[in-house]
This record gives structure tokens, C-alpha cells and sequence, in this order.
């Protein structure tokens, strides 16, 4: 499976969700390393340098996660939050975030990997109490567990994104009707 990091839920706390993928079936884990988390939070643009993590870091970032989506999928769902991933989010984004600083040749923020994951906790606590909540979405691929931001016109997106999972569907869709419409000859 592609190892490459994805950025398509409108937001860093989702997106961060999602490093887990396919939940329900083959469970694909982005973060096998603390290289692999130090690469998604410069991938995301949170940070433009991050010290080195170690693999504590890779099992805070992991708790943190799964913290995030079963708060978003409990919002999703109208369910109440469960205590615990409450207190995971908080606690993270409790601590020191990454502090953006002026440079001569503009905006620089540098992180440790605990800074880092404190300004993704910010980011699952805004979104979780902001604007954005009624436009949460889980994808219409039953394969994928992403959830994203809505803010096509009149909410009418269906998939997380095109590329990973609309195509797929759409696809197999047309060859599914184009089955039944040549009848049981064909099959």
C-alpha cells in the first residue's frame, strides 16, 4: 500500500485521524516509525522542522489519533464524547504548541515532536467546538473510514476525495450497470 501521507479532510485533526486507514477491513498504520510522524507533520505544513521522535512520541501521536476520530465519529454520529478521548485531546493541547516565529524571509515555525502534537490536539479542539461540526462527513466508501470537511455546494460531496475513493466507486458503479444492462447472457 502507498506509504505516501494524504491531505484531503479540510482539516489537520482529520487528516491526522486518518493516518489510520481502511478501520473496518485491513487496517493500513501510517505511523510504523518516528520517522513516518516526523514526515506527516511537515507534510501537513503544521511545522516547517521537527526534532527527531522516538517511538514514545509514535505512541503518544498513535493515542492522540484515535483519541481525535472517536470524538469525531461520536460528533458525526450525535453520540456524547466518551471521557477518556476527552481527556487524551485535552491534556495533549494542554501542552506547549508550536510557536510560529517572524524570520527575515517570513513565517518559520520549528516544533518538537510534543509541540507538534499539541497544535494537532488545538486543531481537534477547534474544529470539535467550531463552525465546521454540521459539515462533518464520514466517506461514502464503506472501505474508508476518512472523515472531512463538506463545504461542496449544497453538501452533495459523497467521498473523502476523488483520487483515493470516488473514482473506485464510480467505477465499479458503471460496471455494474453495464452488466445488468447486457442481461444474464453476458454473466
Amino acid at each position: 500500500m502507498n506509504l505516501e501521507h494524504v491531505f484531503l479532510c479540510g482539516n489537520p485533526a482529520l487528516d491526522f485521524a486518518a493516518t489510520l486507514r481502511a478501520r473496518r477491513s485491513v487496517r493500513f498504520e501510517m505511523f510504523v516509525s518516528p520517522d513516518r510522524l516526523d514526515a506527516w507533520y511537515l507534510e501537513s505544513g503544521i511545522v516547517d522542522t521537527v526534532s527527531a521522535g522516538q517511538h514514545a512520541d509514535v505512541e503518544r501521536a498513535v493515542a492522540l489519533r484515535e483519541a481525535i476520530y472517536e470524538l469525531v465519529t461520536a460528533r458525526v454520529a450525535g453520540d456524547p464524547y466518551h471521557g477518556e478521548a476527552l481527556a487524551v485531546v485535552n491534556d495533549t493541547a494542554r501542552k506547549p504548541p508550536a510557536a510560529p516565529q517572524l524570520t527575515a524571509s517570513g513565517r518559520r515555525t520549528d516544533a518538537t515532536s510534543e509541540e507538534a502534537l499539541s497544535t494537532v490536539a488545538r486543531h481537534a479542539v477547534e474544529l470539535l467546538s467550531g463552525p465546521d461540526v454540521p459539515l462533518l462527513k464520514e466517506c461514502g466508501n464503506p472501505e474508508c473510514t476518512r472523515v472531512y470537511i463538506d463545504r461542496s455546494r449544497g453538501g452533495r460531496r459523497q467521498w473523502c476525495g476523488m483520487e483515493p475513493c470516488g473514482n473506485k466507486l464510480k467505477a465499479a458503479a458503471y460496471r455494474a450497470r453495464k452488466r445488468q444492462a447486457q442481461g444474464p447472457a453476458a454473466r
